[in-house]
């Protein structure tokens, strides 16, 4: 199984790219390194460098003759697709696009793309469904669930099977602070310099943190399961508030933490748990490590 991992070098797509190894996949990450790292790239792994958007990307597939591909590769910063909706579209529609094209010409089986819990909005049920009503509250969100709807058509018009992942709030080792998992990285930073750490609103929203060692697990599931041609959520269906969130990283670091509330942020959901009522019986997956567990691998790797 020869498999194409876009954005293979990035915090979550490194995670995809080694549990694809461990089950002896042929693999090839596709990244522009712009936020990706050097040092994440598995050494059993053909790399390639190159951005999503470029014109010699079906020239690479037609070249390489993948049997799928994992699209990881995104702008996935909140307050940058408020800042730079053209660049937010740029990457992450355009881009997709690009790969869908190239997916269609050259025969690929399948497409696992990652989505995002931002597709939704503030929802008044929790957990929110997949069936959900979607009303995104920024660009990235909207971007993605754009995407979402380019699958579904691309599947209708071409037979392209798909899977579109919907993330929760993912964090774990070789996390940066960007995307919507990244508070737990600059939560760290600042514990282990005892600087007190800055909380947008009260902290009492909440969100849905799930380890990347499950969103790998996801992905690799994602590839051979029959019930294709739809949207998952990957999450913990668990809520965890920020202030409880500071709690446990204070455990895990053995220190008191001093918080300091600020005005809340435009576009930020305020409380955001999903079921994975049908991952679990359609993907054969569930989450396995625990918060606790997990920001304490997360926090050890980070300092």
């Amino acid at each position: 199984m020869k498999v194409l991992v876009t954005g293979g070098a990035g915090f979550i797509g490194s995670h995809v790219v080694d549990k694809l190894i461990q089950e002896n996949c042929e693999v090839v990450i596709l990244d522009n390194l712009s936020t990706g790292l050097q040092e994440n790239i598995h050494k059993a792994a053909t790399f390639i460098q190159m951005d999503i958007r470029s014109n010699q990307l079906l020239e690479l597939f037609a070249g390489e003759k993948f049997d799928y591909v994992i699209h990881l590769a995104a702008q996935t910063m909140v307050h940058k697709s408020l800042e730079m909706p053209d660049y937010d579209c740029d990457v992450n529609i355009s881009g997709t696009v690009n790969i869908l094209e190239a997916c269609r010409k050259t025969n690929v089986k399948r497409i696992v793309f990652s989505s995002t819990a931002a597709v939704y909005g503030n929802v008044e049920s929790l957990p929110v469904m997949e069936a959900s009503s979607t009303a995104p509250t920024s660009f990235y969100g909207l971007s993605k669930l754009t995407c979402e709807n380019y699958l579904a058509l691309y599947n209708q018009l071409y037979g392209l099977e798909y899977v579109a992942l919907r993330y929760a709030n993912v964090y774990g080792e070789r996390q940066g602070d960007g995307g919507e998992g990244g508070v737990i990285s600059i939560f760290t930073r600042k514990i282990h310099q005892d600087e007190p750490v800055v909380i947008f609103g009260d902290g009492s929203q909440t969100r849905d943190f799930i380890y990347v060692g499950d969103i790998a697990s996801a992905n690799y599931q994602s590839l051979a399961t029959i019930h294709g041609n739809h949207v998952y959520n990957i999450s913990t269906q668990t809520e965890t508030s920020v202030n409880m969130l500071i709690e446990y990283m204070g455990k895990v670091a053995g220190k008191v933490v001093t918080k300091v509330y600020g005005p809340l942020r435009d576009g930020d959901i305020y409380k955001s748990t999903l079921s994975n009522a049908a991952a679990r019986q359609n993907l054969s997956w569930s989450p396995c490590m625990p918060l606790i567990d997990g920001l304490a691998r997360t926090y050890n790797s980070l300092i």
